[in-house]
C-alpha cells in the first residue's frame, strides 16, 4: 500500500504474485524498475561529481596553478578518501529517511562541491590547502553509491539482484567516463582554460536528478538498515573477506579512473607535448577505460547469477594478474630505454589499463551479487525466524554490508593514487614499482577467493560456490 507521502508500507519482492501483478495490484517489477531508473541517474551524477577532480587536473597547468604532478595525485585521492568514509552513514540513510527522500537530499548536496569547484578553478591563486578542502567536499558524491545500492537491494528479489545491482552500479559508475567526456569536449572545442563549463553542466544535471527522484521514486516503509545491522553483519568472517575483495574490484576501478588521465598526461608531457596538447591527448583516451569498466559491471552480475559469484570473481582476479603483468612489462621496457615511451609502449600502457578496467567492472558485478547471496544463505539457517523475518534480516544484513564493503573498497582507490605518487617521486620516477604492487595484490585476492569460496565447495559439500547463488547455509 502506497501512502500520500510516496511510501510503500509493505514491500515483499519475493512475493511472485505481487511482483508480477497477478494479485490485482500494480506489478511490483514495474515499481522496482521505475525506482531503479531514477536511482541510476542520481547515482550517475553523484559519481560524476565524485570524480570531477580527475577532470579538473587536466585544466590545471603547473605554471598557472602552481601544483605539480605529485600534488595532483593527492588532489584526486582526497575525494576518494572522503567518499569512502561517507559511504558508512549513507548506507543507513535510506532506511532512516526513506529511499526517495534521501535520494533528493543527497542529490542536492552535490551542489556544494560543484559550486566550490567552480569558484576555486576560477581563482588559480588559491592556496593548495583550499584546493584540497574543496576536493575533499567532492567526496559527498562517493556516498551516493552506498545509499543507492542499499535502496535498490531492497526493491529486487534474490533471483534478480545480481543484474539489478550490477545495472544500478554500472549506470552510476558510467558517470566517471561521462564527465571525462564532457571535459574532453570542452578542451577540444573551447580550450583547456574553461573548467567552469563542466561545472555549469553538472549544476543542471544535479537539479534534474533531485527533481526526478521527487517525482518518480518511492520510500519503503519496511526497509531496515542501521549501524546496529552493520555491526551484526561484521560479526561474520565473510563480510570482512568480501570487503577485502572489493578493494581489488571497485578499488581498482575508482583508483584507475581518477589516476589514468594523470598517468597519460605525464607520459605525453615526457614525449614533448605542451601542457594543452598533453591535456587534450590524455582526455581523448582517459574516458575509455572507465566507460568499458562501467558497461561490463552489470554483465559481471548477470554472469554471477548464472554460474556463481565465487567462480566469476576468481577468474576475474586471475585475469587481472595478467592485465597488471602487461603494465609491468611495459614499464620495465620503458625504464630500460632512454627518453619518452615509444608508441608500442604507450599502446601497452593503454591496453593494460583498459583490460584492468573491464575486469574490475566484471568483478564489481560478481562481488556485489555475492553479498546478498551470503546473507540469504545464512538466513535459511535461522530456524528462529519466520519466512518474512528471514527476508527482512537478509535485506538488512546485505544492505549494511553493501555500504561497508563499498567504503572499504573505495579506500583501494586512495591507495592506488598514493602508490602511483610514491612511485613517480621515487628514484625511478616512473609508475613501474606501482604496477608491481598492483600485480602482487591481485595474486593475493585470487588466492583468498579460492580459499574462502571455491575450496569450500568441495570441503563443505558445495557451500562455497553457493555463495553467489544462495542455495544453502554458509558457515560463519
Amino acid at each position: 500500500m502506497k501512502t500520500a507521502s510516496r511510501t510503500i508500507e509493505h514491500w515483499d519482492a519475493e512475493d511472485v504474485e505481487a511482483w508480477e501483478g497477478t494479485n490485482g495490484n500494480p506489478p511490483g517489477k514495474a515499481i522496482a524498475k521505475r525506482n531503479l531508473i531514477w536511482s541510476i541517474f542520481a547515482e550517475h551524477v553523484g559519481f560524476s561529481v565524485w570524480s570531477i577532480w580527475s577532470v579538473m587536473v587536466l585544466f590545471m597547468p603547473q605554471d598557472v596553478y602552481g601544483i605539480d604532478a605529485a600534488g595532483k595525485f593527492y588532489l584526486v585521492a582526497m575525494p576518494t578518501l572522503v567518499g569512502a568514509v561517507m559511504r558508512i552513514p549513507y548506507t543507513v540513510a535510506p532506511a532512516k529517511f526513506g529511499g526517495r527522500n534521501w535520494t533528493i537530499v543527497s542529490a542536492l548536496l552535490l551542489l556544494i562541491p560543484t559550486v566550490l569547484t567552480l569558484w576555486v578553478m576560477n581563482n588559480p591563486g588559491t592556496s593548495y590547502t583550499t584546493f584540497m578542502i574543496v576536493a575533499a567536499v567532492a567526496g559527498l558524491g562517493g556516498g551516493n553509491f552506498a545509499s543507492s545500492m542499499t535502496n535498490i537491494n531492497a526493491f529486487y528479489p534474490q533471483r534478480l539482484k545480481g543484474w539489478a545491482l550490477g545495472l544500478n552500479a554500472g549506470g552510476g559508475n558510467i558517470g566517471v567516463p561521462v564527465i571525462q567526456l564532457v571535459g574532453l569536449l570542452v578542451i577540444a572545442t573551447v580550450s583547456n582554460t574553461a573548467p567552469e563549463i563542466v561545472c555549469a553542466i553538472y549544476l543542471v544535471l544535479i537539479g534534474l536528478a533531485a527533481l526526478g527522484a521527487a517525482l518518480f521514486m518511492d520510500n519503503l516503509g519496511n526497509q531496515r538498515s542501521n549501524l546496529g545491522a552493520m555491526a551484526e553483519a561484521l560479526r561474520f568472517k565473510h563480510s570482512w573477506v568480501m570487503s577485502f575483495l572489493y578493494i581489488g574490484t571497485f578499488g581498482s576501478f575508482i583508483g584507475f579512473s581518477f589516476a589514468f588521465g594523470q598517468v597519460l598526461q605525464i607520459n605525453f608531457l615526457a614525449g614533448g607535448d605542451t601542457a594543452a596538447e598533453a591535456s587534450l591527448h590524455a582526455a581523448q583516451i582517459a574516458f575509455i577505460g572507465p566507460l568499458l569498466g562501467s558497461i561490463s559491471r552489470p554483465f559481471g552480475g548477470k554472469l554471477a547469477d548464472r554460474v556463481g559469484g565465487g567462480r566469476v570473481t576468481l577468474y576475474t582476479f586471475v585475469a587481472m594478474i595478467f592485465g597488471a603483468g602487461v603494465l609491468v612489462v611495459a614499464g620495465v621496457l620503458d625504464d630500460a630505454a632512454a627518453g619518452a615511451p615509444t608508441s608500442a609502449q604507450m599502446i601497452a600502457y593503454v591496453t593494460g589499463f583498459i583490460v584492468l578496467f573491464i575486469l574490475s567492472g566484471i568483478g564489481n558485478g560478481s562481488t556485489y551479487k555475492m553479498i546478498p547471496s551470503i546473507f540469504e544463505a545464512k538466513a535459511q539457517g535461522r530456524d528462529d525466524l519466520s519466512r518474512e523475518e528471514k527476508a527482512a534480516w537478509s535485506r538488512s544484513m546485505s544492505g549494511a554490508l553493501i555500504g561497508f564493503a563499498g567504503a572499504i573498497g573505495a579506500l583501494g582507490g586512495v591507495a592506488i593514487n598514493i602508490v602511483l605518487r610514491a612511485s613517480y617521486v621515487s628514484d625511478a620516477k616512473s609508475a613501474t614499482n606501482a604496477f608491481w604492487v598492483f600485480l602482487a595484490f591481485y595474486v593475493v585476492c585470487a588466492i583468498v577467493t579460492w580459499l574462502v569460496f571455491l575450496r569450500m565447495q568441495t570441503s563443505r559439500a558445495g557451500a562455497g560456490e553457493q555463495i553467489g547463488r544462495a542455495a544453502s547455509p554458509v558457515p560463519a
